[in-house]
């Protein structure tokens, strides 16, 4: 089935299936306990992720809540245990924790069969803004405090914290082996870091607006195309995106084309093209081997989020104006 799912600012997500050509949707309505009945939480969906083999979805919204969907549209469990918006959360690759963060200061690993608090995590001084796992019981966070903690579930303390961003560090992202780690912030810098070493193993400074995301290519040893180099894609508020060579430390592309800041970042699953959506209201397609650009879509609202599908024959996008399109790359 080929699916794509998005968040939204009206307290939904919608899961969309392509496989017919009337792209019905499923619309997963967040809500809350008000007086005895359900109503809409009237919070923004701030995150989603699929687990490994595309049975569930978990969302985590503003109303301080996580929530696990099943294909169908109906909600299986309701996770609350955060004191606040949860601004992140990820599957673990076995499908049996969730993690999430949240801007109580705290990261929980949930049972995903339970929809218990398996284990919280009060390490930060300021919002947690972003998570991913390293491996299936040990994660990375990041916050508005400029650290990064390692994290083991079991473990009462961190087992590597990272410092060297002077302000907040908006997305952190494990390489596919799960040996480095890139992480970026609103000091424009973006950082590779090692378990190995205290200090940063790359300082990369090439952007001079804050840094938004950030995505590596599903290339070189570990992944499906082992032969392949491993790149790291940066985006960011000063309209571009840049395609780091980890291993030597240089930006081997700046690509260039957009007007305003660039939200989103997607590499297709070959690792031959990226996808970027900017506030510029356009989807771009780009070369990773010559930087050059090979698709444009111009929408009607600021795009903020892009993913491809896993054939990589399609892109889908997600528009400030609560539009939903997808790209037939084929045609």
């Amino acid at each position: 089935m080929c699916c794509f799912s998005f968040r939204s600012g009206d307290s939904t997500a919608r899961i969309w299936n392509m496989n017919d050509n009337s792209a019905n949707q499923l619309v997963l309505r967040h809500c809350i306990q008000k007086g005895g009945t359900e109503v809409p939480s009237n919070k923004d969906v701030t995150s989603l992720d699929w687990n490994c083999d595309g049975s569930r979805l978990a969302t985590g919204s503003y109303d301080g809540f996580a929530r696990i969907w099943g294909t169908d549209g109906r909600l299986v469990s309701t996770l609350g245990q955060h004191k606040g918006p949860i601004f992140a959360l990820k599957w673990n690759k076995k499908g049996n924790y969730i993690l999430s963060a949240g801007v109580d200061k705290t990261t929980i690993i949930w049972d995903a069969s339970s929809g218990h608090c398996t284990q919280q995590f009060g390490f930060h001084s300021a919002p947690a803004l972003d998570v991913d796992w390293q491996s299936n019981t040990s994660f990375a966070s990041c916050s508005t405090d400029m650290c990064i903690h390692v994290c083991k579930l079991g473990l009462d303390k961190p087992i590597k914290t990272f410092q060297g961003h002077t302000n907040e560090v908006n997305a952190i992202k494990w390489d596919p082996q799960g040996n480095l780690l890139a992480s970026c912030s609103d000091d424009m810098s973006l950082k590779i870091w090692s378990l190995k070493q205290e200090n940063c193993v790359h300082d990369l400074q090439a952007h001079n607006k804050e840094i938004y995301t950030i995505k590596w290519s599903p290339t070189g040893p570990g992944t499906n195309n082992p032969n392949a180099p491993l790149i790291l894609a940066s985006a960011s508020f000063d309209s571009t995106v840049r395609l780091w060579d980890v291993e030597r430390g240089v930006c081997i592309h700046t690509l260039t084309k957009h007007q305003e800041p660039v939200y989103s970042v997607a590499f297709s699953p070959d690792g031959k093209y990226l996808a970027s959506g900017s506030f510029d209201k356009c989807v771009h397609i780009w070369s990773i081997q010559t930087g050059a650009l090979v698709h444009s879509y111009r929408g009607s609202g600021g795009i903020f989020e892009v993913c491809y599908n896993y054939t990589g024959d399609k892109v889908g996008a997600s528009a400030s104006d609560g539009s939903v399109v997808v790209l037939d790359l084929k045609k």
